[in-house]
């Protein structure tokens, strides 16, 4: 690999991996990094079958005696020690291995009887990333188990200053903090509490029938739950479990599956699918999104990228991830090609707003973010991101106070006796879709019902705001107003969305 890491880096992790589950042992697991870096070093001095050789050194070497040969040659083939020597991925799928079943057979046989039990659970089927969601929503949490092992300790950091520094890099005074070094403990997290609170699941609720009227279905129209406010929905485990299997199995099926995509999403749509189902409702397709978006030069300096740089730092900084370095590096990136791949439009203030929610979905995908945001624009801001868009805004604005007097004369009479017009507080609202405004965790519910409507649906959430608003308008003048809006108070977003919909039905 020249010195370099790649995929080839992989294939020897397999190798190790595969030897570690056969051999039922864990390799050096007590040792140091830099022990554990000289014993990797002296495998390139190994003559023979590295296998066997690790077999030896953890006591195992009758079990690797029992190992059929086809076996023990797949290992060593991924234990080549010269990287351009070592097959590809697809190189190995034509090993003869994969013509039985010997190696998913002894894997099963090495485990425990805990992890037996785990294997024959059919949670032990779901995707990584939504058993931790899922161990999360059970009340897991990933701090206290690390605090747990000693891999977290709470020290203030100016005991971890030294108390002196020469020249030549020399420190003296508190040692270096041990846990800031890498540590290659792993820590199981117990499943226990997530077990037991599926356990009584039916089996088809794992297996839902998406073409006919199946049980998690039936279940879910009969369930309390459904009822209760939407942030508890989103907290329940249970009841987020039966959502994110059956939005699974919709996602798969997904072009054809999209109106039944639609019809679940006016429901409810569970978090840690969000990303995926908002690309689905904006007919985004990831293939597509990434070979567009790699064709977008991102790089070249622009004149909007001072603007872009200013305006970064202070969008949603409160999140941990977009005010991260990397959150800023790829925010000013989807932000460029936005603009760069739009030259009918200019870059205004609020973009960076409009993006963010896009970005924060889709983290490990700046393509699907990009594609995302290229398709939300035209539907809800068509021509807002105009060099000259006065005409756009005013137009809009002008819709939105005739709403405002259609459905509260009282309020609209007052506001414009005081001569507080929407031009004075709605434009940031509408230009960003009120995401500079709301944090996240708002936008995310706002925005879930926003996008299965059409671009007039934010003029009703500008209306339900200011009923929610409405008594403190009222017995307030101008300058109360203005201060009012300059640090809106807090809007319960979820009322918020449901008078919206009530009012578009009603005006409708």
């Amino acid at each position: 690999c020249n010195g370099r890491s790649g995929p080839k880096v992989d294939i020897w992790s397999l190798g190790i991996i595969l030897a570690e589950l056969i051999l039922g042992r864990f390799l050096w697991p007590h040792l140091k990094v830099t022990q554990i870096l000289r014993k990797s070093l002296a495998l390139l001095h190994c003559d023979g079958s590295i296998f066997e050789r690790l077999a030896r050194e953890t006591d195992r070497l009758s079990v690797f005696q029992e190992i059929p040969e086809n076996v023990k040659d797949f290992i060593d083939t991924c234990l080549v020690t010269d990287s351009k020597k070592r097959p590809t991925a697809t190189k190995l799928l034509q090993h003869n291995l994969f013509d039985n079943n010997f190696l998913k057979d002894k894997l099963v046989s090495t485990l425990s009887p805990s992890e037996q039990r785990w294997h024959d659970n059919p949670l032990s089927e779901r995707p990584f990333k939504e058993l931790y969601y899922l161990w999360q929503l059970a009340g897991g949490d990933i701090q206290a188990e690390l605090k747990k092992q000693g891999l977290i300790r709470n020290k203030p950091p100016i005991l971890s200053l030294p108390n002196l520094v020469l020249l030549e890099g020399t420190s003296f005074g508190h040692n270096r903090d041990q846990t800031t070094l890498l540590d290659l403990r792993v820590v199981p997290l117990p499943l226990d509490t997530l077990v037991q609170r599926l356990a009584h699941v039916p089996a088809t609720v794992f297996y839902p029938l998406t073409e006919t009227k199946s049980e998690i279905l039936k279940t879910e129209d009969l369930s309390d739950t459904a009822a209760l406010p939407l942030v508890i929905r989103e907290r329940d485990t249970e009841y987020q479990f039966r959502r994110v299997v059956l939005f699974d199995r919709l996602l798969k099926g997904c072009p054809l599956k999209k109106s039944a995509v639609l019809k679940e999403a006016h429901k409810d749509i569970p978090p840690l699918l969000r990303g995926e189902i908002w690309a689905v409702i904006l007919d985004v397709r990831d293939d597509i999104a990434i070979d567009q978006y790699s064709l977008i030069d991102k790089e070249t300096i622009t004149a909007t990228d001072r603007q872009i740089e200013v305006d970064i730092p202070r969008c949603h900084q409160y999140n941990e991830l977009l005010s991260s370095r990397e959150g800023h590096r790829k925010l000013k990136r989807v932000l460029k090609a936005w603009v760069v791949s739009h030259p009918q439009y200019v870059y205004w203030q609020g973009l960076d707003s409009l993006c963010a929610p896009f970005l924060f979905l889709n983290f490990n995908c700046e393509a699907k973010a990009y594609a995302c945001l290229s398709e939300f624009i035209p539907r809800y801001l068509h021509n807002f991101f105009l060099k000259d868009n006065s005409a756009v805004i005013r137009e809009y604005l002008i819709k939105f106070s005739h709403l405002i007097t259609f459905h509260d004369p009282v309020l609209a009479n007052h506001l414009r006796e005081i001569s507080f017009i929407p031009e004075l507080f709605a434009i940031p609202w509408f230009l960003t879709m009120f995401s500079h405004v709301f944090p996240l965790h708002k936008i995310f519910h706002l925005w879930d019902k926003l996008l299965l409507g059409d671009g007039s649906f934010p003029l009703y959430v500008g209306l339900a705001i200011l009923q929610q608003l409405r008594d403190t308008l009222l017995s307030s003048g101008f300058n109360e107003c203005i201060l009012l809006f300059s640090d809106l108070p807090e809007v319960y977003i979820e009322d918020c969305v449901n008078d919206s919909i009530d009012i578009l039905q009603y005006t409708t």
